[in-house]
């Protein structure tokens, strides 16, 4: 026989307690005692050498009963803790993606507006389809948001509705009831533990792309360049062209020569491997739009670049879109793609550009490449950019120029 404690006897019992509770339908004993192996109670006699339960795992019923208290009072305690945790996230995180969701819902409004009054004529009905698309979207994080709601709150009415049961029972009853209701607490402990913590979800934010249009931005970027390129007098700093480029008096345009430049003078600003250059001018924010005519090179970069863009040296984090400090389109051959910190996305061109528009959207967070002839949007880049942008020019064949 296999017992938890002491060996009961044909007549032994727990001691001295509270009034004795129903009897065993054998022996009409006292059910002092707990068989772990039929999981019931039975008495003294079941549980001797000639009982029921010879050989079981037998052990007294109050300290089975001391067990599932202490089981109560951790689960409780966990339960305590779930309901402050989803209190807390009802509480802060509910609200502020409520408020994050209403202010991108306001600025994708505006960005909307913005644009379409560059184009009204033209785009009335996509400007109406937009902006209720923006409504939409809103109105569906919104709802998103109050489901949450009140899924959250229907999870801490349960607990609060578990946790009272379970109260209850360590409260009230006594050691017979308390392992009667054993699989009832396991229930009710299950039921607990399948209301899951809150997770971050995708559902309860704004998505911007419900901004997106082609038609849009084809229109847009036609009226950009149309109103802004030439409005923005950008020349190059001579100070940061490479040796191996060529400037012209006006620095506007840029030659590539196969022969170090023996003249140039060299400083912090100059790239001294790359054929690299940027722009004296830079911009912090707002809508900015220039061209460049690319058509007599077959090798080319162009787009953005930090100001901590690198300038020396032959390594990756000098060279234009290899790295997190430029944003460039660039062509080699009949090879078109965008390139940024090493990440570069083929363009599936049929041929090359002869100038190429780029239009920048500190604002939206967008860069956009264009082709002004054939009103195609090339390629853009959704993205946040660090710090003031110049443009950034490269060229490893023949020459490009600034546009006005």
């Amino acid at each position: 026989m296999s017992a938890e404690g002491a060996e009961p006897g044909p007549g032994s019992g727990p001691g001295p307690g509270p009034e004795p509770g129903p009897l065993c339908p054998e022996h009409g004993q006292t059910l002092s005692w707990f068989c772990r192996s039929e999981r019931r109670p039975v008495c003294a006699a079941c549980a001797g050498l000639g009982g029921r339960c010879r050989g079981h795992r037998i052990r007294r019923a109050e300290e089975r009963a001391e067990e599932l208290r202490n089981k109560i009072v951790d689960q409780c305690e966990r339960l305590q803790l779930q309901s402050a945790a989803i209190t807390k996230y009802v509480a802060d995180v509910l609200p502020g993606k409520n408020q994050r969701a209403v202010s991108m819902a306001s600025a994708a409004r505006e960005l909307v507006i913005q644009r379409l009054s560059l184009v009204r004529s033209l785009c009335e009905s996509e400007e109406q389809r937009l902006l209720e698309q923006v409504h939409g979207e809103e109105e569906r994080a919104h709802q998103s948001i109050l489901t949450q709601r009140v899924h959250w709150a229907e999870a801490l009415q349960k607990l609060d509705t578990i946790r009272t049961s379970l109260v209850g029972m360590l409260t009230h009853l006594d050691d017979l009831q308390l392992i009667q209701k054993e699989q009832e607490i396991f229930e009710r402990t299950e039921e607990a533990e399948g209301i899951l913590d809150p997770q971050e979800s995708e559902m309860l934010n704004f998505n911007e792309k419900c901004t997106r249009s082609p038609l849009l931005t084809r229109l847009w970027a036609t009226a950009v360049l149309g109103s802004l390129s030439g409005t923005e007098d950008i020349r190059i700093d001579e100070r940061t062209v490479s040796p191996f480029l060529q400037l012209s008096d006006d620095r506007k345009t840029l030659t590539f020569s196969t022969k170090k430049s023996k003249t140039c003078a060299d400083g912090p600003e100059r790239f001294d491997h790359w054929p690299n250059a940027l722009a004296a001018t830079s911009f912090q924010n707002g809508l900015h739009a220039w061209m460049v005519n690319v058509q007599n090179s077959c090798a080319y970069k162009v787009g953005v670049a930090s100001g901590h863009l690198p300038r020396k040296g032959s390594g990756s984090d000098c060279r234009l879109g290899h790295n997190a400090f430029s944003w460039v389109f660039s062509r080699y051959d009949q090879e078109f793609r965008f390139s940024h910190n090493g990440q570069h996305e083929p363009l599936g061109l049929l041929r090359g550009p002869a100038q190429l528009g780029v239009l920048l959207d500190l604002q939206a967070r967008e860069l956009l490449f264009y082709e002004p002839a054939s009103g195609a949007v090339l390629y853009t880049h959704h993205g946040s950019f660090p710090g003031p942008l110049f443009p950034v020019f490269a060229v490893a064949d023949q020459t490009i120029s600034i546009v006005r």
